[in-house]
């Protein structure tokens, strides 16, 4: 006798070998990932391709070759989708003679909600905008537009939310608001994708990461796991001190010191262990009663990041 299985759910969100180009630009490169309930966040340096996947994603861009479905559905041209999704892009304008009310509201009204101003007063609460729903949008700052555009994608209690640089413009203390109203509504079963270039964000808000660089899918899984990989990277420092030579000499016989060079009035310290030779720096130097000017990272930026790890 054949056992009935049921056949699993189609994840919220299934992206299949996709790839983007425009003429000769390649802008997405056969990536393949899938999305479940929970918070995941995209990262990469500005350029990497985020908002290009993220469009895919929503619907607005066509793949030129592979898949990309939303609920088991390719998301091209299925307007359908968006009955559960929720989309906010970084770049999206909103109407500036419309008050923020207005704005949530029409978009309650799009979707058919039996009660659309109850459901227009909800979102603005939950993104904290009930004081500033009366004014006209083209008058909001930038962190204001992003919470208001918030409020509209999330009016239809969507389950799956897709946000380009959604903290965009934002303050600390609306940073960490909106951090947690992300966080609630993952909890309740949501899928939240959100792009973001600034690992900060990130390790407040993402539990799961993609990284997106030069189009490719350079690593995905536990944010934590994936940031151990970024510190754990070799890491290059460039020092002006009192004594750049006798420096250089108690470095080399320290432990987290893979080599030094000198250049002119500052030497070039390499490891492989950013803790262990950060706390061993200030140590080292104050046992040879030399006076550091200055520490500077050589290799920091997001691209020197993303690049290590695309070469691993």
């Amino acid at each position: 006798m054949t056992a009935n299985l049921e056949a699993a759910p189609p994840a919220p969100v299934e992206v299949a070998h996709a790839s983007k180009w425009f003429g000769n630009v390649v802008a997405v490169n056969d990536i393949s990932f899938e999305l479940r309930a929970g918070v995941t966040g995209l990262l990469g340096p500005n350029g990497a391709g985020k908002s290009t996947l993220l469009n895919m994603i929503a619907g607005f861009l066509r793949p030129s070759s592979g898949a990309v479905r939303v609920g088991g559905e390719a998301s091209w041209r299925h307007p359908s989708i968006y009955r559960r999704v929720g989309i906010v892009m970084e770049r999206e304008t909103v109407y500036g003679h419309l008050s923020g009310y207005d704005f949530v509201l029409l978009n309650a009204r799009l979707h058919g909600i039996d009660d659309p101003h109850e459901a227009t007063k909800h979102a603005i609460e939950l993104v904290e905008m009930s004081e500033a729903q009366a004014r006209r949008t083209g008058e909001y700052s930038k962190g204001m537009r992003q919470r208001i555009k918030i409020a509209a994608s999330i009016v239809h209690d969507p389950d799956i939310l897709l946000l380009d640089e959604p903290f965009s413009g934002a303050d600390p203390r609306q940073r960490l608001h909106m951090t947690e109203l992300l966080r609630q509504m993952a909890a309740e079963g949501r899928t939240i994708l959100f792009s973001s270039h600034i690992l900060e964000e990130m390790e407040r808000l993402g539990e799961d990461v993609l990284v997106i660089v030069g189009g490719r899918l350079a690593a995905s899984g536990d944010f934590r796991a994936i940031r151990r990989l970024m510190t754990d990277r070799p890491h290059a420092f460039s020092i002006r001190a009192s004594n750049v030579r006798g420096l250089a000499g108690a470095l080399l016989a320290e432990e987290s010191v893979h080599a030094v060079e000198l250049d002119g009035d500052r030497l070039i310290a390499r490891t492989l262990a950013f803790g262990a030779f950060t706390s061993a720096l200030p140590r080292i130097a104050r046992a040879s009663r030399i006076s550091i000017y200055e520490v500077a990272p050589l290799d920091e930026s997001l691209e020197s990041v993303f690049s290590y790890l695309v070469a691993r």
